[in-house]
């Protein structure tokens, strides 16, 4: 029996005032699929990301997430719902464990401690556990924040820029760890990113958002040929070239 998609989004548009941010975009991820949303800046990339997690409302179309129709299916939705972003801040006065078990008690895991030691280990910074969070790296606090939204093992995750100015090494351990997440949770993974290389390494489908609409959609290989290129890099380059215009 097919499941049903985790997200299923359709017409949406959002206006503000004289600009039309987002016009008639539709997006379904399946069950257990890596989908990237890319789109250079000012293409509505990011627009769309808040209003398939409901923090902003679409002045038209709908958006259905794990089965409840947003905006007011929202909280029961989000329960099932991951997403870290390398930007947020973790609070700076506890240690890592701390932080960890506070989220994991917000999330209601039963076992707060031992899934806070799991998801450190997961993501190879068990080495972390005792130290203080306004000592952590950039880097450091990015697998952080991603133990910190895969704790509760969420059915559908989303990443802003997981990997955003990473060394090559903290950014294989966050892959690495994601990768392992999926493969045991069959968790669906929608991320955005401007790192087109780590983008084909974990996603299996990328849709990219240009002047607010959907101007390509499939696998990495078949929307580079779609454009006439080589990677998805110089189909990026492409597009961001004629926001610009």
């Amino acid at each position: 029996m097919q499941q049903e998609p985790v997200l299923v989004a359709r017409g949406l548009r959002k206006r503000f005032r004289k600009t039309q941010a987002v016009d008639g975009v539709d997006i379904t991820v399946e069950v257990g699929e890596r989908v990237a949303l890319l789109g250079a800046n000012g293409a509505g990339k990011t627009t769309t990301l808040l209003m398939l997690l409901g923090a902003i409302t679409p002045d038209e179309g709908t958006i259905d997430l794990l089965g409840y129709r947003l905006p007011h299916g929202r909280s029961k939705a989000m329960r099932s719902v991951g997403f870290s972003a390398g930007y947020l801040p973790l609070p700076d006065r506890l240690r890592v464990i701390e932080v960890l078990r506070v989220f994991a008690d917000f999330y209601g895991v039963a076992d707060a401690e031992r899934t806070a030691r799991a998801g450190l280990e997961r993501f190879g910074i068990s080495h972390l556990a005792n130290d203080m969070a306004s000592e952590l790296s950039s880097g450091q606090r990015t697998l952080v924040a991603l133990v910190k939204g895969t704790m509760h093992s969420p059915q559908f995750l989303v990443l802003d820029e997981p990997t955003a100015s990473l060394d090559p090494d903290v950014a294989a351990r966050a892959r690495r760890g994601l990768e392992d997440l999926m493969s045991a949770d069959n968790t669906s993974l929608l991320v955005t990113s401007h790192n087109m290389t780590e983008v084909e390494r974990i996603c299996e489908r990328v849709i990219f958002i240009s002047r607010g609409t959907v101007v390509a959609d499939g696998r990495p290989a078949d929307v580079a040929t779609q454009f006439g290129r080589d990677s998805l890099e110089a189909v990026f380059l492409q597009l961001a070239s004629e926001e610009d215009r």
